[in-house]
């Protein structure tokens, strides 16, 4: 069977960002995931997320609900080739087959035929309602999976810069789990302020690397930018930053001069502060996430390798450290190949 179409809700904290263990087996090779679309032409946000059981055969939700209208055109998320058109659970279902993945689609009638050829954005279909547990009435239920491994089918859709299309969307799992994250966030938080007040400069900047940016912290690289298999879940998510092991309240630096645009609270990320900077003509974002507290704020010019702030495990983590994102000209990009 392609997936799970009844059964009650496993309700799962994700922790969307955290150190891996030293010492760990690296795994099976991650699938590689193509760049692709909403299968909705306005793209809406979930109305129901993607929250996958902690053991295969358990109860969850192995795909996302999307909010749309009866008779609404589904597209191709991807290009590819349709592998199935058919009824299952009295429901309409087109898969489509990119090779590496394939995308589900339900509930639909099907406008494609198995062995048809269809590009990203192409019509394969319209949307029916009828799927359960939509909460804005008519959904579809768009599924991505490796194999027989299901992945969150968000992950076909790039991470935007918030500075030009808008806050990335974090996608939380229930609103227990998120009431019980923030609680435990704010008790770290507490716990780790003494050790913040001595913290101190912790000493000199580290040097800049090869293309003139300087590390943000001194300690190891703990968790490398893009897929890895989730330590908890056991299923491939983006991993959308470099991950850095430090001690709680070590100082955290500015990577190359720029200006504070943003900072603030997000329960995944934690505390927040986004730097804008230009290095050698290139327009560069940095964010740094999961402190204690920064000490700049936005519209604050600053140095590279300057101090701003402290690191610590605020929001969904597993311990002190730095998640850090950069963006080069409003793309997403892996940290490690500019530090």
């Amino acid at each position: 069977m392609l997936w799970r179409t009844a059964g009650g809700l496993l309700v799962a904290l994700v922790l969307l960002s955290g150190s891996v263990r030293p010492g760990r087996a690296a795994g099976p090779a991650p699938p590689a995931v193509p760049s692709g679309r909403s299968p909705l032409a306005d793209a809406p946000a979930p109305s129901r997320d993607f929250q996958p059981p902690a053991r295969r055969w358990q109860a969850g939700h192995r795909g996302v609900d999307l909010p749309g209208r009866s008779g609404e055109p589904v597209l191709a998320a991807a290009a590819g080739r349709v592998s199935y058109v058919g009824v299952l659970a009295g429901r309409g279902v087109v898969v489509v087959d990119h090779g590496s993945v394939r995308t589900t689609y339900e509930p639909v009638t099907a406008r494609v035929r198995v062995g048809d050829r269809v590009a990203a954005g192409q019509v394969i279909g319209e949307l029916v309602a009828g799927h359960p547990g939509c909460s804005a009435g008519t959904c579809l239920h768009w599924g991505l999976k490796a194999g027989e491994d299901y992945l969150d089918p968000m992950l076909m859709i790039p991470t935007p810069d918030p500075g030009t299309t808008g806050e990335a969307r974090v996608r939380l799992l229930g609103a227990d789990a998120v009431a019980e994250a923030e609680r435990r966030a704010a008790e770290r938080a507490r716990a780790q302020a003494a050790l913040a007040a001595s913290a101190g400069a912790g000493g000199p900047a580290p040097p800049p690397g090869a293309r003139g940016l300087v590390p943000p912290v001194t300690g190891p690289r703990t968790s490398a930018f893009g897929m890895r298999l989730h330590p908890i879940l056991r299923v491939w998510k983006l991993h959308d930053g470099l991950d850095f092991g430090t001690g709680c309240g070590a100082p955290l630096r500015a990577v190359a001069d720029g200006v504070v645009s943003e900072a603030y609270f997000n329960t995944g990320y934690g505390n927040r502060l986004l730097i804008d900077h230009q290095v050698n003509g290139r327009r560069l974002r940095t964010a740094y996430n999961h402190a204690i507290r920064y000490t700049v704020s936005p519209g604050d010019q600053v140095r590279a390798g300057q101090v701003i702030g402290l690191s610590g495990s605020t929001g969904y983590s597993t311990g002190c450290h730095l998640h850090l994102m950069l963006w080069v000209d409003g793309q997403l990009t892996d940290p490690a190949k500019w530090l």
